[in-house]
């Protein structure tokens, strides 16, 4: 394969410990405005995407919009959930401090999300101002569009980034970026992750798997 010059990690649930409790909260946020879901059936659909995604498969599935409030109602949710229970994936905090190469964050999430999170964590001065959200580009994941952004600003070509990912949604915008995955299974089953060049379930395999990558 091409060398690694830079690797680009998503944050929910690779960075830091937040599907669960982001899933459920919406879950709960979604059912309150008569569309019934749980956190298991909030990850199987949305995980991976924007809330604009959300909006638009609720859509499609019930021929009705959330209210125009919906994404800052979820959001106070979601940062009071936030403050009692986000931890850092673990392990992560190793991985980040022995890369020993150039690495960045790019997340369906909005810019604020993204540094409360990495806040609450401990995990912001790992990243510095190499943080790339899907509100700079016009199209979320799946669509390639935030992953070749993220290439662009740190000046690397697409086919030597590696991508750190853990939805499918993640995984098809790698893959239509022209870029190198790696599926974490964690949370999300292997199978939904097939279209990944490999995969690995703790945070301890995987700067053994870049180093064999690079060999």
């Amino acid at each position: 394969m091409p060398p690694i010059e830079l690797v680009i990690f998503d944050n929910d649930g690779v960075v830091v410990d937040s599907e669960l409790l982001a899933n459920r909260v919406l879950a709960e946020l979604l059912t309150e405005h008569g569309h019934p879901t749980t956190a298991e059936q909030s990850i199987e659909r949305y995980m991976g995407g924007t809330l604009s995604g959300v909006r638009s498969i609720v859509r499609q599935r019930s021929g009705r919009d959330l209210p125009a409030d919906f994404d800052d109602a979820y959001h106070e949710r979601l940062y009071e959930a936030f403050a009692s229970g986000l931890r850092p994936v673990p392990g992560i905090a190793a991985v980040l401090g022995g890369l020993g190469l150039p690495f960045c964050l790019a997340s369906s999430g909005t810019r604020d999300r993204i540094v409360r999170s990495l806040e609450r964590t401990g995990l912001l001065g790992y990243f510095g101002d190499r943080i790339f959200s899907a509100e700079q580009v016009a199209r979320g994941k799946p669509a390639p569009d935030l992953f070749l952004h993220a290439a662009a600003a740190m000046g690397t070509d697409p086919g030597n980034c590696v991508v750190i990912e853990d939805s499918p949604n993640g995984v098809a915008a790698a893959r239509a970026a022209s870029m190198t995955v790696l599926g974490y299974v964690a949370l999300t089953p292997a199978q939904r992750l097939s279209g990944a060049d490999g995969t690995f379930s703790r945070m301890d395999e995987l700067l053994p798997l870049l180093d064999r990558m690079r060999t």
